[in-house]
């Protein structure tokens, strides 16, 4: 029998919801409501799809939430406006006065190009919810926005927004959220902040805030997120931080911190990520400090001070993912083993610091290891041969290792003995490999090798008579940049610098008060051409300064990198600030600051998100670096007389901004390609496979297509994840990029998704992106110089990726020619680029071309931050059939469509 109070709780129920359906249902009962809307489709440019007129707004508009009749939320983020909305966009929403009910306004990635009007604090007092990340808002922030004392969340990130914080916002007790990151923001934090009670979520970060760190947010007892990072604040952290038991994420990285570490840091019982590298810190680290956190899962301490061993307690952290300490002056041994060997997909660096002994078990937790630059002995273990990045050290049997005198001075000052390589009688490191082989052999492969040698040399001269006048003539083409002079030659006596165009001459005085007179603690990098340190102007402007030494490095080096900046400009190389030459033995450059670093240390950053935690670089941001690198190269190969070849493309060559736009870096090797680039028949024969991709430096990697190899495995590390493929030469990576490639190819996407990077979150038509990436990379890696891809056919493809891997919708009025052009399928398995001269292709008025001179920075920056569409909108297939052409276009196209 049925009992009848179910029955009745039942009946209840249904009532509950019948009443729920009406109330989200009831028409907009206000006139005054309907006619605000109305007034915002108009102003803001709002598409008819959206909010269509004839339709009630409570019941059929995209983004209007009512409540009884009336409106309580707005929410047009991401929207699309009319082309005539487009025209002259306008932080344009007066009528909103009208909704006086409402609570939520979000309008993030819609463009609102203006300032925040002065009324929203005195006429939005129901407001409280504020979202206008990504919406170009600039001017200042209005003081009036301390009267929204209802609000509980403001959301203002990645906009354009200047001057300082108003004191006021300590007036917003209810806010729960302040996310101002991504700004140019200036002055000091508000003391009035710390009065903020309700705070769990404070995101500062990425301006050019200055001052020290306010005690008072030391009583922020709710707050679980805090990020200051890439600001200008100094002084110590404040002691005070110890007392925010919930916090969850701290970043203060990129800052001039300096002292030590507060041991009342230990208090952060529920820290889970601790990032503060890129400071000015010092001292040791005590065990206890780390000893009640046990709950990390990252901890970055690079680019600081940092002195004596590790704490032990570091090494057996039960759920720690990610461990930086590089470029520090760390010294001591590894630990025998470790308490937490099953741990995966962890990271640890230790590069560039002054560890030594045994590579020992406690390595084996850790899936990716970076050990370089420091003095570790003896043999290499089998789980660190694949996975980890072992140059300049001292090791057994490993390539590009530190000499001989330096390894044993070391060891020696510490009063241990050092192995000597393995090899009691070698004065310098053994190469990689084998070594034993018996005389036996070796004199039979001298025999058969010297025979190949001489026919070898005898081709190499008949070589030399056919290029020599090619080249002499193509050597006078142009005068854009001058050929950078062969290393260890002097400088051509035509070479003339203009100083005019170079920027501000420094003093050396000026730079030894930017640098605290270039101490250890200010030093970012010891660099091929120079060291390279970080400063600070007398006008607060942060700067990066490469002192050389001209007792160990060419002058040609350094006067080569002038006559480069005299004579080349463009937005993707990192801006030239100047330089002091007044020293005989020292010289030195400055540059600007890049707050994100390069993108070696940048792919693995702390989230801007409360809830997910330590994330890699999102894909978004990986596909827009990707490109700016691009166009940096694209510069380089296409725009400059004759072609300029950049010599060093890897992940630390590619420095970011505060906005991760990319300028390029490690310019001192740009050279003028040697030679005609349409070499001919025989040129081509008689090159080596080798000898235009894994030389170290001169003619060997004097060729574009250099540095096309090079960016593809920047590609990799992109779509990967993995940390040092580009700054991994071939023989170390070979046997994984052997293990790696067959998983890319054009006619199957589900195998990608077996490389890439696990840390990344992407959507189906992201994941077509990542697919298409990979295929670039790996027709870039093509052993063939000839069938790589240009540099300016690779923009285009990063530029429209989906059309690497789609077939464009056959209604596109797009028209061509069945003739030989090779698909990308072609490009990546056979690696052949050659198209023929006789294709016609109509470029529709969408594409991206540049006008001669410009750049297509804006384009590649702000293409999802404006809500359109991602992915090209109608002209490409929702089906994922393959290209059966090659994209982008040829270069006949090209020159076509900017003569029309």
């Amino acid at each position: 029998m049925v009992d009848r109070r179910s029955i009745v709780s039942f009946g209840l129920l249904l009532l509950l919801l019948f009443e729920s359906t009406l109330e989200q249902t009831e028409p907009l009962s206000s006139h005054t409501e309907r006619a605000a809307l109305l007034e915002l489709r108009s102003s803001l440019g709002l598409r008819s799809k959206d909010w269509p007129r004839k339709v009630d707004p409570c019941s059929g508009w995209r983004g209007v939430t009512c409540q009884n009749g009336r409106v309580i939320g707005l929410n047009i983020s991401g929207f699309r406006r009319t082309r005539l909305g487009r025209q002259n966009p306008q932080f344009a929403v007066n009528a909103l006065v009208n909704l006086t009910l409402l609570s939520s306004f979000n309008a993030s990635n819609f463009w609102l190009p203006g300032p925040i009007p002065d009324w929203f604090g005195f006429r939005m007092a129901a407001l409280q919810v504020l979202d206008l990340r990504s919406c170009s808002v600039n001017g200042d922030l209005p003081s009036s926005l301390g009267n929204l004392t209802n609000l509980t969340s403001l959301y203002l990130s990645k906009n354009n927004l200047t001057g300082q914080i108003p004191v006021s916002l300590g007036q917003l007790l209810r806010l729960s959220v302040l996310d101002i990151w991504g700004n140019f923001l200036i002055g000091s934090i508000p003391a009035p902040i710390a009065s903020l009670g309700n705070l769990s979520f404070l995101d500062m970060s990425s301006n050019h805030l200055s001052g020290s760190i306010p005690p008072g947010i030391g009583t922020l007892v709710k707050l679980q997120y805090l990020n200051l990072s890439s600001n200008n604040l100094s002084s110590l952290i404040p002691p005070q931080l110890g007392d925010l038991q919930n916090l969850v994420d701290l970043d203060l990285s990129f800052n001039t911190l300096s002292g030590s570490l507060p041991m009342a840091l230990r208090g952060l019982r529920n820290l889970q990520n601790m990032i503060i590298g890129k400071n000015f810190l010092g001292g040791l680290l005590p065990d206890d400090l780390f000893a009640t956190l046990t709950q990390l899962q990252s901890i970055v301490l690079r680019h600081n001070g940092f002195t004596g061993g590790l704490p032990d307690f570091l090494w057996s952290m039960p759920d720690l993912l990610l461990l930086d300490i590089s470029n520090n002056n760390f010294t001591g041994m590894l630990p025998n083993s470790s308490s937490n060997t099953n741990a995966i997909a962890s990271i640890l660096n230790i590069s560039q610091n002054m560890f030594y002994g045994g590579l020992t078990p406690s390595l084996r937790r850790f899936s990716i290891i970076d050990l370089s630059g420091n003095y570790f002995e003896g043999s290499v273990p089998d789980y660190a041969r694949t996975n980890a990045s072992l140059d300049n050290n001292c090791l057994q049997n490993a390539s590009s290792q530190r000499t001989l005198v330096e390894c044993s001075s070391f060891y020696a000052e510490k009063g241990l003995t050092f192995d000597n390589f393995g090899r009691p009688n070698s004065t310098q490191p053994p190469a990689a490999g084998n070594s034993g082989k018996s005389n036996r052999k070796t004199i039979i492969l001298a025999a058969v090798f010297g025979g190949l040698g001489f026919v070898l040399l005898v081709t190499f001269f008949v070589f030399l008579l056919l290029c020599t006048r090619k080249r002499g003539a193509t050597n006078q083409r142009g005068v854009g940049v001058g050929p950078v002079p062969p290393e260890g030659s002097e400088p051509p006596p035509g070479l003339v610098i203009n100083f005019s165009s170079l920027g501000d001459k420094f003093t050396y005085q000026q730079l030894l008060q930017a640098t605290g007179e270039f101490s250890e603690t200010s030093l970012i990098k010891h660099g091929h051409s120079g060291d390279l340190f970080r400063g600070v102007l007398e006008n607060g402007i942060n700067v990066v300064i490469k002192r050389i030494d001209l007792r160990t490095i060419k002058k040609e080096t350094y006067l080569s990198e002038l006559d480069f900046f005299s004579k080349t400009s463009h937005a993707r190389l990192v801006p030239f600030f100047g330089h002091c030459l007044e020293n005989e033995q020292e010289k030195f450059l400055v540059y600007k600051y890049m707050p994100n670093g390069d993108l070696s240390n940048s792919l693995y950053r702390k989230s801007n998100s409360e809830d997910d935690g330590l994330q890699s670089l999102d894909w978004i941001t990986r596909l827009k670096i990707a490109t700016g690198a691009a166009e940096g190269l694209c510069y380089l190969h296409h725009e400059c007389t004759p072609p300029l070849v950049h010599r060093d493309v890897q992940a630390s060559s590619i420095l970011l901004d505060d906005k991760f736009e990319v300028r390029l870096g490690s310019l001192s090797e740009v050279i003028a390609q040697e030679g005609d680039t349409h070499q001919n028949r025989i040129t081509r024969l008689l090159r080596l496979p080798q000898s235009s991709d894994h030389g170290a430096s001169g003619s060997l990697t004097a060729i574009c297509s250099y540095d096309v190899y090079c960016f593809g495995k920047v590609l990799l590390e992109l779509v990967t994840g993995k940390l040092g493929i580009s700054a991994t030469s071939d023989s170390q990576i070979k046997e994984w990029l052997d293990s790696t490639l067959p998983y890319i190819s054009i006619n199957d996407k589900e195998l990608v998704t077996k490389i890439v990077d696990p840390s990344l979150i992407i959507d189906e038509d992201l994941l077509e992106e990542v697919w298409a990436m990979a295929v670039v990379a790996r027709s870039c890696l093509n052993p063939k110089p000839s069938r790589r891809p240009q540099m300016i056919y690779i923009l285009r493809a990063l530029e429209n990726p989906l059309k690497v891997v789609r077939e464009e919708n056959s209604s596109s009025a797009r028209l061509r020619a069945t003739s030989s052009r090779r698909s990308w399928n072609a490009a990546a398995l056979f690696g052949s680029w050659r198209h023929s001269s006789s294709d016609v292709t109509i470029i529709p008025a969408t594409s991206t071309h540049r006008a001669e001179g410009t750049s297509s920075l804006k384009h590649s920056g702000t293409t999802r931050s404006q809500g359109s569409d991602q992915h090209g909108g109608g002209e490409l297939s929702s089906s994922h059939r393959h290209s059966k052409e090659i994209f982008p276009e040829p270069s006949v196209v090209i020159e076509r469509s900017d003569q029309e």
